[in-house]
């Protein structure tokens, strides 16, 4: 009796649909390599779309169990990205000099990650919009250029949101 209850419990609790967050898997098992390849740019910004790659491939690393490469040819699956609008504007501004002192970035991102050899399509995300937010000192002598600093914080972002949409399957 004692024993029949232990097994109806196990069942009961590994049957129940609960799991730990960060453990379930969208790809599928026969995926062991990703990979990375250079992050597209449609926008006259170039700096966002340089550092994407090599934040999407830290985050993979240190997240999960895949390998990345950079050749699409050596790997079980792609993820190409590309930054397909980038825009910047003040959002709030000094009142007694009229000068900008918050600058808002926007990107709207295109995220598709494939299998290489069937072409199916793993995960997308075709407009995927980002924001971060920066000060600018309105003192000239205090000024200090923030904008890279977003951009790091933004890539940052992108990276945690997407590697979290694959592995998390949300």
């Amino acid at each position: 009796m004692k024993y029949m209850l232990l097994a109806l419990a196990a069942v009961v609790v590994n049957g129940c649909g609960y799991h730990v967050s960060g453990h379930a898997d969208l790809l599928p098992a026969t995926i062991k390599t990703i990979a990375i390849p250079a992050v597209g740019n449609l926008t006259n910004r170039y700096k966002l779309s340089d550092r994407l790659a090599s934040t999407l491939t830290r985050e993979f690393i240190s997240r999960s169990r895949y390998r990345i490469v950079t050749d699409p040819n050596q790997a079980d699956a792609v993820l190409r990205a590309a930054v397909i609008s980038y825009y910047s504007y003040p959002v709030v501004s000094d009142q007694k000099t009229g000068r900008a002192n918050s600058v808002q970035l926007s990107a709207i991102l295109q995220i598709n990650l494939t299998e290489r050899t069937s072409g199916k399509v793993l995960y997308t995300q075709p407009r995927m919009e980002v924001r971060q937010r920066y000060e600018i000192s309105v003192d000239q002598l205090e000024y200090f250029e923030e904008s890279d600093i977003a951009l790091d914080r933004l890539s940052r972002e992108v990276a945690k949101s997407v590697v979290s949409a694959i592995l998390e399957a949300f």
